[in-house]
């Protein structure tokens, strides 16, 4: 089960990887120079939180419009229909229940740490807009429109939002070195290191 959600995010990324370079690149350009025309502050790590979020759009686009995900074409307006009828614990229960949910978390961490909401109900309307845009683009293209994954991809923004308020409940507890900008820095250039490796192995330059 782990391996084949490994094999179809990594088949992902190879199949998205020229789009990825292209908006990496040419998003990074253009914030740096912002910042430089501003004047305004660089913090690494919040400029790198957002590069992130771009990757997981991407991937979240792929993912969701690969034909060999999504062949079953249709609607349903039903709720609860589609939820309850898989077995619990079946492959097809993992990947339509579990897997709906799962993929809206870091949607709902990311919206968070940008929004930085007081309440759920922000991270709900955006969660619920969002998830119900790719089920209407989804139906246009041959897929499905499922109204059970607009309520489980709600779900997972919601437990991503749950994330988000425990993190910063955690952090106001940690020592004042764990809460540095520069702490921050040095995990971000460290993933951004390995990404940069990662998308170079896949082009076919071998750095190592």
């Amino acid at each position: 089960m782990i391996s084949k959600v490994i094999n179809i995010i990594t088949d992902s990324i190879n199949n998205i990887w020229p789009m990825l370079t292209i908006f990496l690149v040419i998003i990074a350009c253009v914030r740096i120079a912002a910042i430089k025309s501003s004047n305004e502050k660089l913090i690494f790590h919040k400029e790198f939180a957002n590069l992130l979020f771009v990757i997981y759009i991407l991937l979240l686009y792929e993912l969701l419009t690969r034909t060999e995900i999504n062949n079953i074409s249709g609607y349903n307006l039903v709720p609860f229909t589609e939820i309850f009828r898989y077995d619990i614990g079946s492959m097809n229960f993992y990947f339509n229940v579990v897997g709906n949910i799962a993929i809206f978390i870091p949607f709902g961490y990311f919206i968070s740490n940008y929004i930085k909401p007081k309440r759920l109900l922000p991270i709900l309307l955006v969660s619920a807009v969002s998830s119900a845009t790719i089920e209407f683009v989804q139906l246009c293209i041959g897929r499905s429109f499922d109204i059970d994954d607009i309520l489980l991809n709600t779900v997972g923004a919601i437990i991503g939002f749950l994330l988000y308020v425990s993190f910063n409940a955690i952090k106001k507890f940690l020592p004042g070195v764990l809460k540095s900008d520069l702490i921050y820095n040095i995990i971000s250039f460290i993933i951004l290191g390995f990404l940069v490796l990662y998308l170079l192995s896949i082009m076919g330059v071998n750095i190592i």
